[in-house]
């Protein structure tokens, strides 16, 4: 099955999502659609997070990757959307586990603080870890009865 991944970064997560489009192009099992921007001029974190959100929201991609420079704005705007669990992460264990407990559907990293290596793990357990469900699903029935 084909993973249709929505990216997208601010100026300051440019050069971390270029990589990371690099890294996932390599891959059979994800189609890569990049939200911009498109070079790393200035630009608002804002308005690259809900393209993602939304993006998701419509059907348009199965999950997201968010990049800026601390990974803190873009989570809390893709947050902001129904149906959207964003999870802010450092490390792959943290990427996996936002997969098993929480089913998170885009994942937010800050450039100036993950390296690319660590970076490219933490997409790959994204990608490659299945929710967990049991416990787990009790709680995110709860997650989702507490949105507007």
């Amino acid at each position: 099955m084909t993973i249709r991944l929505a990216i997208a970064s601010d100026h300051a997560g440019f050069g971390l999502k270029q990589k990371l489009i690099q890294f996932l192009e390599q891959r059979d099992d994800v189609a890569v659609v990049d939200l911009g921007p498109q070079s790393d001029a200035r630009c608002d974190y804002p308005d690259y997070a809900a393209a993602c959100a939304r993006a998701i929201e419509a059907g348009e991609a199965d999950r997201g990757v968010l990049v800026c420079g601390s990974g803190i704005g873009v989570s809390i705007v893709a947050n902001r959307f129904g149906g959207i669990r964003a999870a802010l992460v450092q490390t792959a264990l943290m990427a996996r586990l936002s997969r098993e407990h929480n089913n998170a559907n885009v994942l937010c990293l800050g450039s100036r603080l993950v390296g690319d290596l660590v970076a490219m793990d933490a997409v790959d357990a994204f990608l490659t870890t299945p929710f967990a469900g049991g416990r787990h699903a009790d709680r995110l029935a709860k997650i989702n009865s507490v949105e507007r």
